[in-house]
């Protein structure tokens, strides 16, 4: 049962990630709150346990195997041994190829795709010992291409490999491994974006709902909510799949 089982959240501070979080703890996960900020992590550790839920702050650079090792430790000890894994840290550094520097590639693919693969790695003891478990991955639309990310949408398109690879891997030890690929979310990160490309944000997100099918931009909560399915009992039979959040059809 959830009630018993503890789950991991990275880049859970805020946004997309804080909405998981919070979002598992009601579903009756004690939550490992991870974020390179860790006093970042406050306002979403009360919201969950305000609530009566169970929840730790624990700061780590998820790029850092030796921060990774230690998150997890002491999410085991605190919490009990974690055997549902959201890998949803991440960060932009956006420029046009001939204008992108190496150091912006390496952190973008050091967060996202190294940082899925060590703790992924890490959780996958506690997984396989218990004959159970998920891991969601966030992927992006961005992996199908996008003008001015071509380091996000390499790491994004390469969390789908991974994702896949994942379900077969661990498949024969009870554990899931599943992608969700958000469109576009009212959230800090598309804030950012915002800025960058000189628009108001509310024209902004305007102009992107006129894009999409439903004609609404999404919110984390519905990110949350798919998590909390991906990660039920109910979506057992469910592996290796990349499902688009993203109010309309995506190839």
């Amino acid at each position: 049962m959830a009630q018993s089982r503890t789950a991991i959240v990275t880049g859970a501070a805020r946004g997309i990630g804080a909405a998981i979080a919070i979002r598992l703890a009601q579903d009756g996960f004690a939550v490992g709150v991870v974020d390179l900020d860790e006093a970042g992590c406050a306002e979403t550790i009360t919201a969950i346990t305000s609530a009566g839920g169970r929840a730790i702050a624990v700061g780590a650079d998820v790029s850092s195997s030796g921060d990774v090792d230690a998150a997890v430790r002491r999410v085991t000890e605190e919490l009990g041994a974690p055997t549902v894994l959201v890998n949803n840290a991440g960060i932009t550094k956006d420029n046009l190829l001939f204008k992108m520097s190496d150091e912006d590639w390496d952190a973008v693919m050091g967060v996202h795709l190294r940082g899925s693969f060590l703790m992924s790695r890490a959780v996958q003891a506690h997984q396989t010992e218990a004959g159970w478990g998920r891991v969601v991955n966030l992927s992006s639309v961005s992996a199908l291409g996008n003008r001015g990310q071509a380091n996000y949408s390499t790491a994004k398109a390469g969390l789908q490999g991974f994702t896949k690879t994942l379900a077969v891997e661990l498949g024969k030890f009870g554990v899931t491994a599943n992608a969700i690929a958000p469109g576009f979310i009212e959230s800090e990160m598309t804030a950012a974006t915002a800025e960058r490309v000189g628009v108001p944000y509310e024209d902004f997100k305007k102009g992107a709902a006129e894009q999409i099918p439903v004609r609404r931009v999404g919110q984390p909560s519905d990110i949350a909510a798919t998590v909390s399915f991906l990660v039920s009992e109910e979506a057992g039979f469910i592996s290796g799949q990349v499902i688009y959040v993203a109010g309309g059809p995506r190839d």
